[in-house]
């Protein structure tokens, strides 16, 4: 049998940009401001107040990446609650917080999550058709996984 999760035309839409790559997200989210104004925003810290301020429209603001917002993101990935993730993260630059980004990384994978890493991705997905209607994406089964015997 085959789960799927229904992405409505208003996406729920996650903005993280690293410190080196903020400019670069108010870049890009300016430009793309007509369509991101069609979605509900969520950020990390100091990127949701950027957006905020260049876009003039409300950013649901978590905790900065490093203090926990990156995490913050994740449980509402998991909880189905994000449809779309856009994290302009930093490949050149170490994070004190890399495993938080990591499990950022799995868990759009695990839930099959749209996620760009760049801004040529971020164009291809906000550029999607998908962007403008309802989506039916696959959930993976993990049933299985749930009911292993661990040998306890």
């Amino acid at each position: 049998m085959v789960t799927t999760k229904k992405l409505p035309q208003r996406k729920c839409i996650a903005l993280i940009a690293h410190d080196h790559k903020k400019e670069d997200m108010v870049q890009w989210a300016t430009h793309n401001k007509q369509i991101l104004s069609k979605h509900e925003l969520y950020a990390t810290g100091t990127t949701g107040r950027l957006a905020e301020e260049a876009l003039d429209r409300p950013v649901k603001k978590f905790l900065s990446g490093p203090l926990g917002g990156d995490q913050q993101i994740g449980s509402l990935i998991a909880t189905g609650d994000i449809d779309i993730v856009i994290f302009f993260w930093d490949p050149m630059e170490a994070q004190p917080h890399d495993t938080d980004v990591k499990a950022l990384l799995r868990l759009c994978a695990v839930w099959n999550i749209p996620m760009a890493c760049d801004r040529s991705t971020a164009d291809f997905i906000i550029t999607s058709p998908f962007m403008y209607e309802d989506y039916e994406a696959i959930i993976p089964d993990y049933s299985g996984y749930l009911k292993r015997n661990v040998g306890v």
